[in-house]
């Protein structure tokens, strides 16, 4: 028996080395790397590997995810003070936020570039994905993204935004006017999440040049999510939920107590829904007054969009898409495509017309609640609404799924077979007016001029 376990052990060591030794030393740089660093890496199986310059440190890890929550990799000091370290599985593919915790202390790794994510300036890290060419680099026309300035009088200071315009945007005739979406980031990170880790702009480009969308205008702007929590933390305290968010259609731990529940689906008789919702978790009426009646009119007022509920769609990742949810339910005259992206589910009761909503869109990744999604899906469809549910296979609550959930959105909701978008101005509509009353005008002053002869 003592002879068996000591063979045993002796396999079970010689499987774990071998295991170990099954990690493909193929590491090249992070393209999410400062320029000319040569770490983090990651290899061809998903695997990160960091490298930390600190003789004086007396522990150094790795913590990933949004405040770190994914779990750490400790790393190991060599004796010139160098700490190093591979994470003990594969990541999942796209982009990961991650920081260092030196002696006790968050740090960011001076290796790569800094993402807004945690409220605060995290580190970054992409793991290369087989389906990359729809958000890559690629040689095609591509659009604008510009940082706009506006003056809110609700909160009484300027606020920000950033707009993507089409590649034909400023070669266009001055009638060409656009849909809009205005797409919404998630918890801890701002107006510059969807065009720097969501690559939005590019799969735009790329969808356009493909031939398999119609052109429309994005605009992001913050929508004041985070007050109240601090950086690495969660409310009172209490420890964010891994992925920047609390599970869609869940309360987040330690948040405030919910509010008594209708039966699933409905809203309490008489109550309106505000510009926030899940238990409190997500409610922003402010947000809602500031993207409603001031960025909004902003946005049609400079730029050439179609300023009409019909071609205004609003959608949001994870808590924006919370604000998405109840927005959208509380001023259904703004918007009428929505898109939730883990970001929860609509139903057909706290809708009520489908009519006045022209298409929503549902999605999350495989990893999170996909059966949701589809339920919510079928329960729409059997009402009657033009729904897409999507779920992102392999990706849990990160960009991957989101990155991949914009790219079948924009073609839900203007894919190139879609109707070409349709607008008439009320100043065209005068212009004829003016026009027939000069003729009209015209032709009794000529009638008088010969009445006189």
């Amino acid at each position: 028996m003592r002879k068996f376990s000591v063979v045993l052990s002796a396999a079970l060591l010689t499987a774990g080395l071998c295991a170990a030794q099954e990690i493909k030393e193929d590491f090249k740089p992070s393209t999410k790397n400062q320029p000319q660093q040569e770490y983090p890496q990651v290899n061809s199986q998903g695997y990160a590997r960091f490298r930390i310059v600190a003789p004086d440190a007396k522990s150094v890890s790795v913590g990933l995810g949004l405040g770190g929550t994914h779990g750490g990799t400790d790393l190991v000091k060599d004796a010139n003070g160098v700490w190093t370290g591979t994470t003990s599985a594969p990541l999942d593919e796209g982009f990961h936020y991650y920081h260092l915790t030196i002696d006790g202390g968050t740090f960011n790794d001076p290796g790569t570039n800094n993402y807004y994510g945690s409220t605060r300036w995290e580190s970054g890290i992409e793991i290369p994905a087989h389906d990359a060419d729809f958000y890559a680099e690629r040689d095609v026309p591509h659009g604008f993204v510009q940082q706009v300035l506006f003056w809110s009088e609700s909160t009484n200071m300027l606020k920000r935004a950033f707009v993507y315009t089409p590649p034909t945007y400023h070669s266009d005739k001055a009638n060409v006017r656009y849909p809009v979406l205005y797409l919404q980031h998630g918890w801890g990170e701002d107006e510059t999440a969807w065009m720097t880790q969501g690559h939005a702009n590019l799969i735009m480009d790329n969808l356009i040049a493909d031939g398999k969308i119609r052109p429309f205008i994005i605009v992001c702007t913050y929508g004041m999510t985070n007050e109240g929590f601090r950086p690495g933390g969660f409310g009172g305290g209490m420890r964010r939920p891994a992925g920047g968010a609390a599970p869609a259609g869940g309360r987040p731990a330690g948040g405030p107590a919910a509010e008594p529940q209708a039966p699933q689906g409905q809203r309490p008789q008489g109550q309106r829904p505000a510009g926030g919702g899940f238990g409190g978790f997500g409610s922003n009426a402010g947000f809602e007054k500031v993207l409603c009646d001031e960025l909004v009119p902003y946005i049609d007022a400079h730029f050439r969009t179609i300023p009409n509920m019909e071609n205004r769609a609003m959608a949001g990742l994870s808590m924006g898409g919370m604000e998405t949810h109840s927005i959208t339910l509380a001023r259904p005259e703004m918007f009428g495509y929505y898109g939730l992206l883990s970001g929860g589910q609509y139903n057909p009761q706290e809708i009520g017309d489908s009519v006045k909503v022209k298409k929503i869109f549902m999605s999350c990744g495989s990893k999170e609640q996909p059966t949701a999604i589809n339920n919510a899906t079928a329960a729409m469809k059997e009402a009657g609404f033009d729904v897409m549910g999507y779920v992102s296979e392999g990706t849990a609550h990160e960009f991957l799924t989101w990155r991949r959930s914009l790219y079948q959105m924009a073609q839900f909701f203007w894919g190139i077979d879609t109707p070409a978008p349709q607008y008439k101005s009320s100043s065209s509509s005068n212009s004829w007016i003016f026009i027939l009353c000069g003729v009209l005008v015209g032709f009794c002053l000529g009638f008088i001029l010969k009445k006189r002869k």
